[in-house]
């Protein structure tokens, strides 16, 4: 009897093993991973965002990123979580409802003049100061469209953090 009962439990768990293998990712909430490419650019949505050692609450809390809109790259995903790096090399995981599409990007290095055009000697527009978000509207080869409280005007896309060097759309 002994002998009956346990072949019954490996066979019941032979047979979940091959369920829980055939069961399809998005059945079990697994592999939620966006399948876009990496990297890539994205926002905080929050103000405060705990960012982490792993991917999952359970891993200690690294750095509190405080900056609402503040571009992040995207290097790496798992199930629900995103692992970012800041303009400081900062890196951790965040969960993905934390972050935003939306294309936002900081002024690096030294004070910047916005321009009228994407052409670096067009007319300058107004001057843009080291750590400054904006609300990226456009990238050329050379120049992003940014807009900072309303007033939009490009700039040179390498003192820019928040958009890939080859990286070019409307």
């Amino acid at each position: 009897m002994y002998a009956t009962a346990v072949f019954r439990l490996r066979l019941l768990t032979a047979s979940l093993l091959c369920l829980a293998c055939a069961t399809p990712a998005h059945a079990t909430g697994i592999g939620e991973d966006s399948k876009l490419p990496l990297p890539r650019f994205v926002s905080l949505r929050s103000q405060e965002v705990n960012v982490r050692t792993g991917p999952g609450t359970r891993y200690p809390i690294r750095v509190v990123f405080k900056k609402q809109a503040y571009p992040v790259k995207i290097t790496d995903e798992f199930d629900y979580w995103r692992k970012i790096t800041d303009d400081a090399d900062n890196e951790g995981w965040v969960h993905k409802n934390m972050l935003t599409a939306k294309r936002t990007a900081v002024v690096t290095g030294a004070e910047q003049v916005a321009r009228n055009d994407p052409e670096p000697n067009s007319a300058p527009l107004f001057r843009v100061e080291p750590g400054v978000i904006g609300t990226l509207k456009a990238c050329g080869v050379q120049m992003c469209r940014l807009e900072i409280e309303g007033l939009k005007g490009w700039v040179p896309k390498q003192s820019l953090w928040g958009v890939l060097p080859g990286e070019v759309f409307e």
